[in-house]
């Protein structure tokens, strides 16, 4: 199982268990939310019922019979709003709506309106001559909505503590992965100039020997070689210098030479450098490593034979180019994830190819690299879209564009 599949999995399994947990919590919440909803309706009952009796007293009455009770269970209720409506369906008395909404008649029956169209039953007393209708307390109502907060409280909690975790860790990466390029290009500098040194001194004492020379002259093209590498290297984690390049120019210095490396069997359907004067702002040893990645991959999807293409298109602001190869494709949910660090299908290989690609062309010459589409068993065509040259083109920050 690769890294990517197990840091999936790990998701899912987080999602799941804060889905138990926020689960759990709305159903004990609303068990809670149950009960008291029981005693606020026993409360009412008794509010309604007290009020009435109290009512019912005759002058004489109160003189002669303790009312003390039926007081405090009168003040007692400060939270539930109650209205209690006659037969003839008058507003009898009301309280704990607010400050003037206790005797706003019109307001009272809009709300007794509301709770008929919930489908709430007033409760009957005096034999039902009387009935009484109550909301919600606030309390009540804040803790039915209570697991609502809590998920978005955990969902906030979490995506901010994501974007933090993987902000640091993508730098503290960056910083590494920067470090190691540059030690790698200053590691490859020594030995480099020592064989281009071995190499003149060769030419020097062997100056007759043309078999010597024509080695001599292979080993100059590799030591070019390296130090292109070392060059590009070197470019990680600084500002690149972009200068204007012809595109056709360009991607036919890139396929002459994987050409020279692939297959015969492998056809390159390129566009011709004289194809035309298409200028882009672009690093070219940076943008070859793009292409030659591509081409790279496109030959070991395809074994030793098939066709990679290339077509360049353009609008006002933009060129486009299309690498497209007939290897055996990549699955549909893979588009993103090719471009991860770490990610590969091969037995050998670190799997930074396309992370570095998409690195140089985003964050160096602000374009954008993607798989425009795929079919297993029948190809893929990735897409680079770069501005023109003249459009604005800016390097972002050369730190977050490491490796």
């Amino acid at each position: 199982m690769s890294i990517y599949e197990r840091k999936s999995r790990w998701k899912l399994y987080l999602a799941i268990a804060g889905a138990v947990i926020v689960l759990a919590s709305m159903i004990y919440t609303n068990h809670l939310a149950g009960k008291l909803g029981e005693e606020e309706r026993k409360r009412a009952e008794i509010w309604a019922m007290t009020m009435a009796d109290f009512a019912d007293f005759d002058e004489e009455d109160v003189g002669v019979c303790d009312n003390t009770l039926h007081l405090a269970i009168i003040k007692s209720n400060t939270n539930i709003p109650v209205i209690i409506v006659d037969d003839r369906g008058d507003i009898y008395d009301a309280a704990n709506f607010g400050s003037g909404l206790d005797s706003n008649h019109v307001y009272l029956k809009e709300q007794i309106v509301k709770l008929d169209a919930k489908g709430f039953e007033p409760i009957p007393i005096w034999d039902g001559t009387l009935l009484i209708y109550y909301q919600e307390s606030k309390l009540l109502t804040q803790l039915r909505y209570f697991p609502v907060v809590q998920l978005c409280l955990i969902a906030a909690f979490v995506v901010f503590g994501y974007l933090g975790f993987n902000s640091a860790r993508r730098a503290e990466q960056n910083r590494v992965w920067v470090g190691m390029a540059k030690e790698t290009a200053h590691q490859l500098g020594t030995p480099i100039s020592a064989i281009v040194a071995w190499i003149e001194h060769l030419r020097s004492i062997r100056e007759d020997d043309e078999e010597v020379h024509e080695v001599l002259h292979e080993l100059s093209n590799d030591v070019n070689r390296l130090e292109l590498i070392a060059e590009r290297f070197s470019k990680i984690g600084s500002l690149p210098k972009l200068d204007r390049v012809n595109i056709y120019e360009e991607l036919d210095k890139c396929r002459l030479y994987m050409e020279r490396r692939a297959s015969k069997k492998v056809v390159f359907s390129f566009p011709g450098p004289d194809e035309g004067n298409l200028q882009v702002a672009l690093n070219p040893p940076l943008f070859d490593w793009v292409i030659e990645n591509l081409l790279r991959n496109a030959l070991d999807a395809m074994g030793s034979k098939g066709e990679i293409s290339a077509v360049v298109t353009k609008d006002n602001d933009y060129i486009y180019i299309d690498i497209s190869d007939t290897g055996k494709g990549i699955p549909s949910g893979k588009y993103k994830t090719v471009f991860q660090p770490g990610y590969t299908t091969k037995k050998r290989g670190w799997g930074l190819g396309l992370s570095l690609a998409k690195r140089i062309i985003e964050q160096y010459h602000n374009g954008k690299i993607f798989v425009k589409k795929s079919q297993e068993n029948v190809g893929t065509t990735f897409t680079i879209r770069l501005p023109k040259a003249g459009a604005g083109v800016a390097a972002k920050n050369p730190e977050k564009a490491a490796v």
